[in-house]
């Protein structure tokens, strides 16, 4: 059975920063493309970042030089380090695995459960 699990969401102030970590389990993604979405407060699911097999990365406007998004094939497990975060990032903030596409939810076959970051200004 597969699993991601997403961890080190929180509560932090505007300006500081955060690293989530997504942990797979059931079958390695070290072929697949990884990504972070995120839903903030009353609105849709909206992409945040991905990361390809071989490193490629790819990024929201919106998050572009505060986030960055990596990978460890080895622990089957990718990260989003996000710096000067802002009010606006606060969302419920989901991992999924096995994208064909980057930006498109649709195309992901597997999410974690999602996990809460909270920016106070």
């Amino acid at each position: 059975q597969v699993q991601l699990v997403e961890s080190g969401g929180g509560l932090v102030q505007a300006g500081g920063s955060l690293r989530l970590s997504c942990a797979a389990s059931g079958r390695t993604f070290s072929d697949s493309l990884m990504g972070w979405f995120r839903r903030p407060p009353g609105k849709e699911r909206e992409f945040v970042a991905s990361i390809g097999s071989t490193g490629v990365t790819n990024y929201a406007d919106s998050v572009k030089g505060r986030f960055t998004i990596s990978r460890d094939n080895a622990k089957n497990t990718v990260y989003l380090q996000m710096n000067s975060l802002k009010p606006e990032d606060t969302a419920v903030y989901y991992c999924a695995a096995g994208g064909t596409y980057s930006g498109d939810e649709r195309t992901y076959n597997y999410w974690g459960q999602g996990t809460q970051v909270t920016v106070s200004s």
